[in-house]
């Protein structure tokens, strides 16, 4: 097979080499877990599992006072089957800052194997602290500006001596979930990537000879907009929506069918518990929100720092309705979702898509 695309860069993220400069985003509950992890790392790049609320639908989940425990005994199954299907690839977590057990998952992440760790819905002060005996470990936030940027590296560097590994930065005009801005703050040009990505690559040479690589995320789908973000500055991307559709994705084809059925209009802005403005697919669940129905809003597992569905008895259970989506209720279910949710036309592999932006056969071929 012969290809005139130029190849993609390598990016070098601490000790770590990955050949295809692409990150999978972690998504949950347990949409992101050992399957598609270990697909992407197959195929050279950094395959995350998502770590929030990841016992549900675990052997290890049977009531809620299980939660704690059973999270962290199945995030050490996820990394061992990961493991087991991309022996030679590179497999990290992501690991939300809002979530009650984050200290936890950190520390279970890296005693798993863990080789790079992704943080964000809030800023991740003390991860080198949890890390602390695992230095070989990647450690890579998420932030949405430049501010938030300079915070994390004096902070890290005051209290730590150590920098991050990496920047994912997260256009909240685009991104899926969990968004970094307020409502009233989307879609203006002063979180764009447009905007933002240049000011981070540059600060990052200026102050720190280029050692913090700048990844971009949110909206990213295919070639193009990987070749525009590397223009802009990004040392490379992260991707997660794209990967949705994908016989690998772990989860149920309900889900899946759900963003083969999107129409031009079915992404909504939508307030979670957790204080956030997200981003999401309109299913039957969010109609019924909208339309001022009756939804789910016990509290089973009090999984969240702040949770207007525990401390107020308001809105909805978060992690019940996450977990309904990822095992097919489209009822009762609320699926995440990026900017370019509408584009997915089929169910491919994950090898199918590296071969499209890189326009090299997959080495699972060879």
């Amino acid at each position: 097979m012969t290809s005139n695309v130029q190849p993609l860069p390598p990016l070098q993220i601490g000790e770590y080499t990955i050949p295809v400069p692409i990150i999978q985003g972690g998504m949950g509950i347990r949409v992101s877990a050992n399957r598609l992890a270990s697909a992407v790392a197959n195929e050279g790049g950094v395959g995350l599992i998502a770590t929030v609320a990841l016992s549900l639908a675990s052997k290890h989940y049977k009531k809620a006072k299980d939660y704690y425990r059973a999270n962290i005994l199945a995030l050490a199954d996820e990394l061992e089957m990961a493991r087991e299907k991309s022996p030679d690839g590179i497999i990290g977590t992501n690991c939300m800052v809002a979530i009650r057990d984050f200290e936890a998952m950190v520390r279970a992440s890296v005693e798993n194997g863990a080789q790079m760790i992704v943080s964000g819905a809030g800023l991740p002060l003390r991860l080198p602290e949890f890390t602390s005996d695992h230095p070989k470990t990647a450690l890579v936030p998420i932030i949405s500006s430049l501010r938030a940027a300079r915070l994390m590296a004096r902070r890290w560097f005051k209290l730590y001596k150590r920098l991050p590994d990496a920047l994912v930065f997260e256009d909240p005009n685009t991104a899926g979930g969990h968004l970094g801005a307020g409502r009233s703050e989307l879609y203006s040009k002063q979180h764009s990537m447009e905007q933002v990505l240049p000011e981070l690559a540059e600060w990052s040479l200026k102050e720190y000879g280029d050692e913090i690589p700048i990844v971009t995320a949110g909206g990213i789908w295919d070639r193009a907009d990987i070749d525009h973000a590397l223009d802009l500055g990004a040392k490379g991307v992260q991707m997660a929506s794209r990967f949705v559709c994908t016989h690998e994705c772990d989860a149920h084809e309900n889900f899946k069918t759900a963003f083969l059925k999107a129409a031009r209009g079915d992404v909504v802005i939508v307030d979670s518990p957790a204080g956030l403005p997200s981003r999401a697919l309109k299913t039957p669940f969010i109609k019924s929100l909208f339309g001022g129905e009756e939804v789910s809003e016990k509290c089973f597992a009090s999984c969240l720092s702040a949770c207007r569905c525990r401390d107020e008895e308001k809105a909805f259970c978060i992690a019940y309705a996450l977990h309904k989506s990822q095992q097919g209720d489209m009822k009762e279910g609320l699926i995440f979702t990026g900017s370019n949710a509408v584009r997915h036309t089929e169910i491919v592999h994950v090898r199918d898509i590296f071969e499209e932006i890189t326009g090299q056969p997959s080495p699972m071929r060879s």
